[in-house]
């Protein structure tokens, strides 16, 4: 039997409309997968019923090793004494676990986190500007400042800034920073040597761990009133 020429044509079209229409869908059906979140994990120890394994070696309260013991013995002693059993050695074979209070344990060791992190002190780099031409006294205070960063653990970027014509006598903020460097040997070290950056001459330098604590901040005493006129008439 044939066919007429038109409906094989019409046949065509439908299929060639039909295959984009597909495609699409399945595109869909795949952009649209359900998504799986992750489980959550719990931290800390196991306790209690979590700990699945047939055997622990245990600790009682008191401290003591009683060897290998059936787990649901061991569960029975801690619920009997009013505490827990908390699995301190995952790793070990058997699993190690102590009877203890795990509320007041958990405590402590949030407590020691807490007291670990208070101490813990973020390093700063504190700067210190000066002149190529700083007089004595304005010297005398930004090292005072420069020690007691250092004291505290800080370290420390002195700068000059040159203006104008000052830019011709680069070797006058040179000397500046090798006074510093000079002044502050015993109790820090220079991390980044002087360099020009610009119009500014810098220099990093950083404490010396065993010494933070235990610099003198007021160091040198300052120049007495009646020096003043002799530099004046130098």
């Amino acid at each position: 039997m044939l066919i007429p020429a038109r409906n094989l044509a019409r046949t065509a079209r439908l299929r060639h409309i039909s295959t984009p229409l597909l495609q699409t869908s399945q595109e869909t059906n795949a952009i649209r997968r359900p998504h799986r979140s992750q489980a959550t994990v719990k931290e800390g120890p196991r306790i209690n019923d979590k700990i699945r394994v047939p055997s622990v070696q245990l600790i009682d309260a008191e401290g003591d090793n009683r060897g290998e013991t059936d787990t649901r013995e061991a569960l029975e002693l801690a619920q009997s004494a009013g505490l827990d059993l908390v699995e301190i050695s995952p790793n070990a074979q058997p699993p190690v676990c102590k009877i203890m209070d795990y509320g007041r344990f958990k405590y402590q060791q949030q407590k020691k986190a807490a007291e670990a992190k208070k101490k813990q002190k973020t390093v700063e780099v504190k700067e210190v500007k000066m002149r190529p031409n700083i007089d004595t006294h304005d010297y005398e205070v930004k090292m005072r400042n420069v020690r007691r960063f250092f004291n505290a653990g800080d370290k420390v970027k002195v700068t000059l800034r040159f203006r104008g014509r000052e830019m011709a006598h680069q070797n006058l903020g040179m000397d500046v920073l090798m006074k510093v460097k000079a002044e502050t040997e015993e109790f820090a070290k220079v991390e980044s040597h002087p360099k020009m950056e610009g119009r500014q001459m810098t220099m990093v330098l950083g404490p010396i761990p065993a010494m933070v604590g235990k610099i003198d901040v007021k160091g040198e005493p300052e120049v007495e009133a009646d020096d003043g006129p002799d530099d004046a008439e130098d």
